[in-house]
């Protein structure tokens, strides 16, 4: 049986893995609503003794672009919006993203919290905070380095460049390369050979590898935050996000 919900659906659980959908196309820009309704879905499929592993999946052209800067969005608070995020690390099931087309900002930090990401050639991915005046957030201080080491990590967080899915693959922030159109059965492949194995040590392993991983982002989204807010009134922030919305490159000030 599928939930469908206003910012995600939660379908039935096949061979023991569960599959949630972002469904905000065609770009699933994130927003509180939206990562506490995932943070909802991953601890009540918790409950769930017959779900094993959880696929992330998302409709629409791009996995997440990130926070949209278009002035359409519902605000929210930066603050709520990272309590939310530090859910997604509390719950205790390995989850896979299935990463079609971008993932961008704080799209990128919402499938940095998923355990594996499978991707295409053609999948997108940046950290494109500084371009746009401010700070990265949603807890990339811990999981980018995690992945890609430290000196990988700030180099993509201070050039905010983009890298397709095959540059992401080399450097680790991709695990399996797939076709567009076979991401999200890669995807479930991988989650039912993890659910084919016995729950309760994989959720202990999980549990030792990612070892207190949702505090660290707990507290790293806690000097995030504060950045942010401190650089989103600066004039280098206007001119960025105004500079990407027009699609051309920003001249900043350094105030």
């Amino acid at each position: 049986t599928t939930v469908t919900e206003p910012f995600i659906s939660v379908e039935g659980i096949t061979a023991h893995v569960a599959t949630i959908r972002l469904n905000r196309p065609p770009n699933n820009f994130f927003s509180f609503d939206m990562v506490s309704a995932l943070a909802d879905a991953l601890e009540e499929l918790d409950t769930k003794d017959d779900c094993r592993c959880v696929v992330l999946a998302a409709d629409g052209k791009n996995f997440c672009a990130g926070a949209d800067f278009s002035g359409n969005a519902s605000p929210y608070s930066t603050a709520d919006l990272y309590d939310a995020a530090t859910r997604l690390f509390r719950t205790n099931k390995p989850f896979v993203a299935a990463v079609n087309g971008a993932a961008i900002g704080g799209g990128l930090g919402l499938a940095l919290s998923a355990d594996f990401r499978i991707a295409s050639p053609e999948s997108k991915f940046s950290a494109n905070f500084a371009q746009l005046g401010f700070h990265h957030g949603f807890g990339l201080s811990v999981t980018l380095p995690r992945l890609v080491g430290e000196q990988k990590a700030a180099e993509l967080l201070f050039t905010g460049r983009r890298l397709n899915g095959t540059e992401a693959h080399a450097i680790g922030l991709v695990d399996q390369l797939v076709a567009t159109a076979q991401i999200e059965s890669a995807a479930f492949a991988l989650a039912s050979e993890i659910a084919s194995s016995a729950p309760l040590a994989v959720e202990s392993i999980r549990a030792t590898l990612r070892n207190g991983i949702a505090d660290q982002v707990a507290q790293a989204t806690q000097r995030e935050m504060a950045e942010q807010t401190r650089l989103k009134a600066t004039a280098d922030f206007a001119e960025g996000t105004t500079a990407v919305a027009q699609r051309r490159p920003a001249e900043f000030q350094r105030k």
